[in-house]
């Protein structure tokens, strides 16, 4: 398909499914309008790229549905400039959209053939403003830290506590809570306070099972 096949059906996703279900924040609609999608998917689905579903990349792991990555990023409430952690680079996808919005993305992977690819895509791409790296995500990126936001593309059995204490004073976590194989809570935990926090309920999701150390085992 040609990149203004593409391009149209990136526009008219970004109608129908991010602000047609109530996504508002100019950031993320603009990021959403200019990451193709198409380079993070697997060769075999690059047709369905713009779907409203998610889609495998291989390691028994997914691209999310594009309006689940839209209402993420919004969540994490970014207008410019913060510095984000993201958990689970997966296609590397999500990381893309951050980065058109963030000054810098730190993000980890657990699987190394996912990792390498993202890196590649997300370097020919020219998204110099992200680093991704193989790890354990729960334990996040404690030399990086603190992060204004952090977004974790799996869910966890509870919020990991390395995580909540990498956040800055006044940031978000936006994070799956719930079952390991089953519908979860998407939260968004704010740091009011060194040891103050707030606890939003986003609705339910279902993603992968967040496993490492203070994930599932």
């Amino acid at each position: 398909m040609s990149n203004d096949g593409f391009e149209a059906r990136r526009a008219s996703m970004v109608d129908y499914q991010v602000i047609g279900r109530g996504i508002t924040s100019p950031w993320v609609i603009e990021a959403m309008r200019r990451v193709p999608r198409e380079r993070f998917v697997t060769p075999g689905t690059v047709d369905y790229a713009y779907e409203d579903g998610p889609l495998p990349i291989g390691a028994g792991q997914t691209i999310s549905q594009p309006y689940i990555v839209a209402l993420m990023a919004e969540a994490l409430g970014l207008e410019g400039g913060e510095i984000v952690l993201d958990i689970g680079t997966g296609s590397g996808y999500a990381a893309a959209v951050m980065a058109c919005i963030a000054g810098h993305v730190y993000s980890i992977e657990r699987i190394p053939e996912l990792a390498e690819r993202a890196g590649s895509v997300l370097a020919e791409l020219g998204y110099d403003n992200v680093t991704v790296r193989c790890g354990d995500g729960t334990l996040g990126w404690p030399e990086q830290a603190p992060f204004d936001g952090i977004c974790v593309a799996a869910g966890a059995p509870a919020v990991p506590e390395s995580l909540k204490q990498q956040l800055a004073v006044g940031g978000r976590l936006v994070i799956p809570v719930g079952p390991e194989h089953s519908v979860q809570s998407l939260q968004t935990v704010t740091r009011l306070t060194e040891t103050r926090f707030d606890m939003d309920d986003l609705g339910q999701v279902r993603f992968v099972p967040l496993l490492g150390g203070e994930g599932w085992s």
